[in-house]
């Protein structure tokens, strides 16, 4: 998965009043896009010594094998020459890695979002400054502190048998097949939500609910918890027009991956084809 880049380590300890050094990596956004260059296989972000003007103001973020990875704090830079903006959706498909830089441009674009999001106080509306000794923004004003929001959300593995219940999203572009996904609302358990989304998109009820493992997924800002459950009763999918376009149960021998193995929706189908997922 994403996350998976041992002996590499991605460390997102807080460090105040940092600044970096010529050989780290800074990271401009423009709407929903990050500046990157390289080519397939061989993505690279700028780094300090790229950029001959020392009007910016950066932000820390985490530090990717001793390298320091910072946000530069100024919308709609011009691309430096050899980079372009691209979404994360084009990062993914088209430079195509390698692994630890692909995990840095999510889990870079999960904290400025959030920092965006969060300019101003929700509960008085006055601007918002850095917390110089943790991450989190306070308030000018009332002083309300703000902390970096996790989504929990859950990837549902649901299998009949030796069949794995594959969906493709609604008003997506997306080819290839996925699970049964969805937020957590508020007041429920996870095991609770597994169940409601399966319900609600498929028609299916779910019994035998077990964890199987998670995945942070900067891109919506939520941490992923994968589970598998099993059919309780009538198989027949009754899908959610609004949710999915498409339902159905594949043989075992039959399931079809993702083109990468970034996702653990990836990684739970391939699992269950190899019959390696919890029982």
């Amino acid at each position: 998965m994403i996350q998976d880049i041992y002996p590499k380590r991605l460390c997102n300890e807080f460090v105040p009043q940092a600044e970096p050094w010529k050989d780290d990596i800074i990271i401009f956004a423009k709407g929903n896009t990050l500046m990157v260059g390289g080519v397939p296989g061989e993505l690279r972000f700028p780094v300090r010594q790229d950029i001959t003007t020392n009007s910016l103001e950066y932000q820390y973020l985490f530090s990717l094998e001793g390298q320091g990875v910072y946000y530069a704090l100024k919308e709609n830079m011009e691309p430096l020459p050899g980079f372009s903006y691209l979404t994360l959706r084009e990062i993914r498909y088209q430079m195509m890695g390698p692994r630890d830089y692909m995990y840095a441009a999510y889990t870079a674009w999960h904290l400025i979002c959030w920092y965006k999001d969060n300019s101003f106080c929700g509960r008085c509306g006055h601007g918002t400054y850095h917390s110089e000794k943790e991450r989190a923004l306070v308030c000018t004003e009332c002083g309300h502190t703000i902390y970096p929001r996790i989504i929990p959300a859950v990837i549902v593995g649901v299998t009949d048998g030796d069949r794995l219940l594959m969906t493709k999203y609604a008003n997506r572009e997306m080819s290839f097949y996925a699970l049964v996904a969805g937020f957590t609302e508020i007041g429920e358990t996870l095991e609770e939500c597994v169940a409601r989304e399966v319900m609600e998109e498929t028609g299916l009820r779910v019994k035998n609910i077990r964890y199987y493992k998670s995945q942070p997924w900067g891109s919506v800002q939520d941490l992923l918890m994968g589970f598998y459950c099993d059919v309780d009763g009538d198989p027949t999918i009754r899908i959610d027009r609004n949710e999915l376009k498409e339902g159905v149960w594949v043989a075992r021998q039959d399931i079809q991956g993702q083109k990468d193995d970034w996702s653990l929706t990836h990684h739970m189908m391939m699992t269950f084809k190899e019959g390696k997922e919890p029982k």
